[in-house]
C-alpha cells in the first residue's frame, strides 16, 4: 500500500513528516510536540516509531514528550548517539532498514552537521533530507565543510527526479531572493516563486527535478560562468555560493 505524507508546521518555520500505512505512523523528526500530537488525534493515529536526521535542538527536541505519550521507538544515526535521544535503533548509512513495509536507504549527508542522514523511501518516491538539501537552498555548514556538503548534495541529486524532497524548514522566501541574485534569468525560478506566494500549503516538498531547476546550489554548473569561475571545479563553485549565501 502506499504510504500517505503528512506536512507538519512546527516552531516558527520548521517542518516534521508523518507517514502512514494500514502497517502504522512513523514520524521523521520531531519539533515540537504538539502539532504532532494533534494531528495524530485528529486522523485517530498511533505512533509507532521516530526518525531522526540529526542532532541539533530544532529537530529532537520534542522525542521525550512524544515517547512518553505514544511509546514511539526513536531511530538514529550510531555515529550521533552521543548527542540523540535514547535510541532504539541505531543505524549507519548503507545498512538496510525497513520502515511500514517499504525499504529505506539510508544516506550520509553530512556538512550541515557531522553524521546528518536522509532517508530515502524508493518505492514511494520520497526522501526526508532535513537541513542538507532543503526548498530552493541548502544548510548552513556548522560542522562539515564545503566538499563534505557538495558530496552530500551529489548524493541526492543522483536519486530520480520525481523523488519528494521532504526538508526540515520554510527558508523558501529568503532562498528564493538569493537565488534569484545569482541565476536571474531562470524562469523556472520566477514561476516556482510566484506559486509559493499564491499558496496557502507549505513550499515543502518538492520534487528532486523542481529542485534541479530552481534551486543555486544544484545548478552550479550553469551558474559558473556568470560566477567567473570558468575552470573551477563543481564544488568550489558550490563553496562560493554557499559563502555568498552567508552573507546574504
Amino acid at each position: 500500500m502506499p504510504l500517505e505524507l503528512v506536512t507538519l508546521r512546527c516552531l516558527r518555520d520548521n517542518y516534521a513528516y508523518l507517514l502512514h500505512s494500514e502497517a502504522g505512523t512513523v514520524l521523521i523528526d520531531a519539533p515540537e510536540a504538539q502539532p504532532v500530537l494533534t494531528e495524530l488525534s485528529v486522523r485517530g493515529w498511533g505512533l509507532d516509531a521516530i526518525l531522526l536526521t540529526h542532532h541539533h535542538d530544532d529537530h529532537i527536541q520534542a522525542v521525550p514528550e512524544l515517547v512518553a505519550a505514544t511509546g514511539a521507538r526513536v531511530i538514529g544515526a550510531a555515529a550521533d548517539a552521543h548527542r540523540l535521544p535514547p535510541l532504539d535503533v541505531s543505524v549507519v548509512p548503507g545498512e538496510p532498514l525497513e520502515i511500514l513495509g517499504d525499504p529505506v536507504e539510508i544516506l550520509d549527508v553530512s556538512g550541515h552537521t557531522i553524521g546528518h542522514l536522509a532517508f530515502h523511501f524508493p518505492q514511494s518516491a520520497l526522501a526526508f533530507t532535513a537541513d542538507s538539501l532543503m526548498a530552493m537552498g541548502c544548510g548552513r555548514l556548522f560542522e562539515g565543510d564545503a566538499a563534505m556538503m557538495w558530496a552530500s548534495l551529489s548524493r541526492l541529486n543522483a536519486l530520480p527526479g520525481e523523488t519528494l524532497i521532504c526538508s526540515g524548514h520554510d527558508y523558501c522566501s529568503g532562498n528564493a531572493a538569493f537565488a534569484l541574485t545569482v541565476d536571474p534569468d531562470n524562469a523556472a525560478l520566477r514561476e516556482r516563486m510566484r506559486a509559493i506566494a499564491e499558496a496557502a500549503s507549505p513550499c515543502a516538498p518538492a520534487t528532486l527535478a523542481l529542485e534541479r531547476a530552481t534551486n543555486p546550489f544544484l545548478r552550479v554548473a550553469a551558474l559558473r560562468e556568470g560566477l567567473g569561475m570558468e575552470g573551477a571545479d563543481d564544488a568550489a563553485v558550490f563553496a562560493r555560493l554557499r559563502r555568498m549565501k552567508d552573507a546574504f
